[in-house]
């Protein structure tokens, strides 16, 4: 319950970190410069602590728990990690212009971007940092500590934009981006302290022999060959984005803005529909370690069945009510009407994509679970990618940001049916038609829900009046249509 509410209010402060950013810089060309530089961050925290370095992790401290060995495991990675990433950050910050040309090819304010860009840079550090301190976290079964971290980063990111002097601009938020990730290290530090301390503890007071683990007190290695499709994965997904800047700079001042708080209000559903697979990952992948396969089975078919529920809850009432949303959430400052009306055509066509999103993100926690090479899920995300950016080339020009997100959409949901049809056979044997089943009927509820919710919000002039008339039968119809239907999970 803590976690949940932890991650609900780093999500919440996320959402007042961007309704800031909107405010003051609005969503034009100091936007935009500020948004190519945060490309830097978003891949490294795809890399280093949501997708790759957790997968990774996560399985390795799992086993050094019960060999007692996690503080072996630190000594052998965090040095080289900190060594790594210290010199990657470096030639970032060295390298800033031409990264920018690299994301952004005639971006308007290139000028404004490479300095934004340096001081993101330092997130390459920090992240890396956080996402092996989450790793031993949760293995240990502390939540508490990885649930806040976005919670400490949101917030310094807020504060320094207020703290800082108005004449530095949008510089001031890619400061705070610097400032956040330091927040994100502090607030995992104590606690991770404590936990290996506590470790050690009970390994000095354990009886000799007494269930020990073949191998205990050797620290489990983590090979070349495990972590490679990990990191292909995890940025193949990442460049998803990249390629919808890329797509986007050239077209008028405010199109990589406008796409931007366009995905992050339409993926707070996914964020918490994700939530139970990141707390229970670390349980799938015990049970794979152990050979309880059935176990496994039945904990993935309920968190894909919850997280379907959540995610399609959250994609009626977006498609529903997406200029209601915008315009209750950024609409004020340097934020205008043009821009709300752009922002929520991007977002209701970005949103066909949502249930393939979090589909992704929990299949391939399973995949993973089981700490041995596989690179299937990176294949299957290869393909998405190649399908996002051959169908954004194609229709970026007739639609323009619109084709973008519908690109967006197509990719992701190919790379979904693709990890959820070869998922028995590679992984967790799930029943894959019982679960397609199930999320068709559950598509076709939120379907119903989204028509229910846009003719209660057309009834009103008002947003926020809006709004609150149109959630209520949203909710109503996707419950009643599911239990016809009798979708599991609703």
């Amino acid at each position: 319950m803590v976690t949940a509410v932890l991650t609900a209010f780093g999500a919440l402060l996320g959402l007042v970190r961007d309704q800031v950013i909107a405010h003051l810089f609005g969503a034009g060309a100091e936007s935009d410069a500020f948004l190519v530089s945060w490309t830097v961050p978003e891949v490294s925290s795809t890399l280093l602590i949501e997708d790759a370095m957790a997968l990774i992790l996560v399985p390795a401290f799992s086993l050094a728990v019960a060999r007692h060995s996690v503080r072996a495991l630190l000594r052998r990675t965090l040095p080289t990690l900190c060594g790594v990433l210290g010199c990657v950050a470096l030639l970032v910050i060295a390298g800033a212009p031409w990264v920018v040309d690299a994301l952004a090819p005639g971006l308007p304010d290139h000028r404004l971007a490479v300095d934004c860009t340096r001081a993101t840079a330092t997130c390459v550090f920090t992240f890396g940092l956080v996402g092996c301190f989450s790793a031993a976290l949760r293995a240990h079964a502390r939540f508490f500590a990885p649930a806040a971290i976005y919670v400490a980063y949101n917030a310094g990111i807020i504060a320094t934009m207020v703290v800082l002097p108005g004449r530095l601009g949008v510089r001031a938020a890619a400061l705070g981006v610097a400032v956040g990730g330091v927040c994100m290290v502090l607030v995992q530090a104590p606690s991770l302290w404590r936990g290996l301390h506590a470790a050690r503890r009970t390994a000095a007071g354990a009886v000799p022999g007494a269930g020990a683990v073949p191998g205990a007190g050797v620290a489990p290695g983590i090979g070349v060959a495990l972590v490679a499709p990990v990191i292909v994965f995890a940025l193949s997904r990442q460049a998803q984005v990249l390629v919808e800047r890329f797509l986007a700079a050239p077209l008028t001042s405010g199109a990589i803005s406008h796409l931007n708080y366009a995905q992050k209000v339409a993926q707070l559903p996914m964020t918490l529909s994700l939530m139970l697979c990141t707390v229970t990952f670390p349980a799938v992948a015990r049970a794979m370690a152990a050979g309880d396969t059935a176990a496994a089975r039945r904990r993935v078919e309920r968190d894909l069945a919850t997280a379907a529920v959540v995610v399609l809850l959250g994609t009626a009432l977006v498609i529903a009510c997406a200029p209601q949303l915008v315009h209750v959430l950024f609409q004020r400052g340097a934020f205008d009407a043009a821009d709300t009306a752009a922002t929520a055509s991007v977002m209701r066509v970005y949103a066909l994509g949502l249930l393939g999103q979090t589909l992704v993100g929990a299949l391939v926690r399973c995949y993973f679970s089981a700490a041995r090479p596989l690179w299937y899920p990176a294949l299957t995300m290869l393909g998405g990618l190649a399908l996002t950016t051959a169908s954004g080339a194609a229709l970026v020009g007739p639609w323009g940001v619109l084709g973008i997100a519908a690109a967006n959409a197509l990719g992701i949901s190919l790379t979904a049916v693709l990890l959820l049809a070869g998922l028995r056979r590679r992984s967790v044997p799930v029943r894959v038609p019982y679960i397609a089943a199930a999320l068709a009927k559950l598509a076709a509820a939120a379907a119903a829900a989204t028509a229910a919710g846009a003719l209660c919000a057309a009834a009103r002039a008002d947003p926020q009046l809006a709004l609150a008339l149109a959630w209520p039968p949203i909710g109503a119809a996707f419950l009643a249509l599911a239990a016809v239907l009798r979708a599991r999970g609703a």
